[in-house]
């Protein structure tokens, strides 16, 4: 796991879990072919198709170090095709009445300013959390997104780094965000830890995505909508709103960093270009 995020670390160890049981207590040189599949079958009926398939990827590359180093003779998870598993979660977006009664619901809470940049410039969850104040302009109304928290500190593709337009509800919201991490940190005192981040704890230390996600849920509790929401679906619903305006595919893509352009990768980022304003005009409109 040498260079993996410490996410996609956690995501791997409680995803193998399910192999420990079954396979466990058989030694690496006695297991076959036939263990594997049996095993896999098995979980089929609860698991994701998505899910086995990194169960059956993550065995085969242990097993891999074991032959580098002559403990197996053969790679039998190699040969194992993995079962089709339960269908997964599908991905869902609000609706424009849903999002309005969201960003009402957020406005008491700390996630507020976080929750109205999610759903109004589709920023990743990721691009959020690493979001510098130096990377935000409040009166020029723009936003460079060059980093995330990935291991590498960069955008999840370079084509994902991009400069964007700030809606006005987004820029109000980022100036109280402000005022309100200048009082913790005057409050904090020397137990402040200065990373510059937007969106940080009450002493400024990068927000963990599990109180994210624990802080959003209440969020979306009071507005109403239930809690199997997760902060991710407001990009989601970014895309569907403009979708739904009628903004062309390419325009979204390229907001949304799906398609980038060499002069949103080049132009100084107090810059905006033409299409890339155009998702906060919409934004503007659909929430005045």
């Amino acid at each position: 796991m040498s260079g993996r995020s410490d996410r996609t670390r956690e995501l791997y160890r409680d995803t193998v879990k399910p192999l420990r049981e079954p396979l466990g207590d058989i030694k690496l040189r006695e297991l076959t072919a036939g263990d594997v599949q049996q095993t896999l079958d098995a979980l089929a009926d609860r698991l994701s198709t998505r899910t086995l398939q990194i169960l059956r990827n993550c065995l085969e590359r242990a097993i891999r170090h074991a032959e580098v180093r002559d403990l197996v003779g053969r790679n039998v998870a190699a040969v194992v095709k993995p079962p089709r598993g339960t269908a997964g979660r599908p991905s869902k977006s609000l609706t424009l009445e849903q999002a309005q009664a969201l960003l009402q619901a957020a406005r008491d809470s700390r996630l507020h300013a976080y929750v109205v940049l999610s759903v109004m410039t589709g920023l990743r969850t990721e691009e959020l959390r690493a979001l510098r104040w130096n990377e935000v302009d409040l009166d020029a109304g723009v936003v460079a997104v060059y980093r995330s928290v990935r291991i590498t500190g960069d955008t999840k593709t370079r084509k994902s780094r991009r400069v964007l337009g700030l809606p006005q509800l987004v820029v109000q919201a980022l100036s109280e965000q402000h005022k309100l991490q200048a009082a913790e940190r005057l409050k904090a005192g020397a137990l402040w830890q200065d990373h510059g981040l937007v969106f940080a704890s009450s002493v400024g230390t990068p927000l963990d995505r599990h109180n994210v996600l624990r802080e959003f849920r209440k969020i979306t509790e009071t507005a109403g909508l239930g809690t199997d929401w997760v902060p991710r679906e407001l990009r989601h619903t970014f895309v569907s709103l403009l979708s739904s305006d009628g903004m062309p595919i390419e325009d979204i893509a390229d907001l949304v960093g799906h398609k980038g352009t060499v002069t949103t990768e080049t132009v100084y980022w107090k810059v905006i270009v033409p299409e890339l304003r155009r998702g906060a005009e919409v934004m503007d409109r659909l929430f005045s």
